[in-house]
């Protein structure tokens, strides 16, 4: 039996972002190590934006898709391009005073965020079992980083600033989702950003040495790449409904945690990660069992 319209773009958009929150956390690992040499969030953030424009404008320009930045819907990329900025910067902060499974513990309240905000701000229909389906994939992300903080440090009302701008950031990617080239709306967001934070670099700036010069290529390849990837998921299923997908992202993180850092997870840690995978594929069957069981029911009568 083929699979609907419907169900189709469930499956590409899962597995754009899937993809998408697979190279995305190299971004967080390279910024972690890149405060820890003594670089200033603000300036690693400008640094991933404005390379990631320059990198992006020869495309732009060679496919034409340049004059796309002033048509309908700007104004709109701007307050996305600022969402995204301010969400990177309090991050990355974040990530230079407390430790990165502490940082993401918190951090992963945005796809709950995502699914309250969305029925308000998309007009997206969100039944009692996608909320707790996302629900259940928060709990298991707090199965891998157990915060268990006895004393909130100072990073941790940066990650929920953070949590909340990048909630809006995505909730507007949907917004903004087929109205342009998925190209442009990453050049925007690379060049507002840039120009957003260029006044705060002017007190922290210092050239990168060599190591540091490769950390920021991972960035903007992070940048670049994984955005682009979301806002092609964005463009084939609800936010909503993608939500539970996001915590890929843990898994990811906890993979380039011990690549990286050599942070081998525990039982406790793969328990965490079988329920979030878990409920990705349960909100994927749920969703298309629904959608069958419309289809099959007959057309009222007037």
């Amino acid at each position: 039996m083929l699979r609907s319209d419907a169900d189709a773009d469930l499956i590409k958009g899962a597995a754009f972002l899937v993809a998408g929150f697979t190279v995305i956390p190299l971004m967080d690992v390279a910024a972690k190590d890149l405060g820890g040499q003594g670089y200033a969030p603000v300036l690693v953030a400008w640094a991933r934006f404005a390379l990631s424009a320059v990198l992006l404008s020869p495309i732009l320009f060679k496919t034409g898709t340049i004059g796309q930045m002033t048509g309908p819907g700007w104004k709109m990329q701007v307050f996305r391009a600022v969402m995204l900025a301010s969400a990177t910067v309090l991050f990355f902060s974040a990530l230079v005073t407390m430790p990165m499974a502490d940082a993401l513990a918190v951090y992963f309240v945005y796809p709950f965020l995502i699914t309250l905000l969305a029925p308000v701000l998309l007009n997206e229909k969100v039944g009692i079992r996608r909320f707790l389906a996302v629900l259940i994939g928060f709990c298991g992300s707090l199965l891998i980083i157990r915060p268990g903080f006895q004393e909130v440090p100072a990073g941790v009302y940066y990650v929920l600033a953070a949590s909340v701008c990048f909630a809006l950031f995505n909730l507007l990617t949907r917004r903004l989702s087929g109205s342009s080239d998925p190209w442009v709306t990453v050049f925007y967001q690379s060049v507002v950003g840039a120009a957003v934070l260029t006044p705060f670099i002017i007190p922290h700036w210092q050239f990168p040495d060599l190591r540091a010069t490769g950390l920021i290529v991972m960035i903007i390849f992070a940048a670049v790449i994984g955005h682009w990837l979301l806002v092609k998921a964005y463009e084939q299923a609800p936010a909503s409904l993608l939500a539970p997908f996001g915590y890929f992202e843990m898994v990811a993180a906890v993979v380039l945690g011990y690549l990286w850092f050599d942070d081998f997870p525990d039982e406790l840690t793969w328990c965490g990660i079988a329920v979030i995978v878990a409920t990705g594929i349960y909100i994927s069957i749920r969703e298309r069992k629904r959608k069958q069981a419309l289809r099959a029911r007959p057309d009222p009568q007037i």
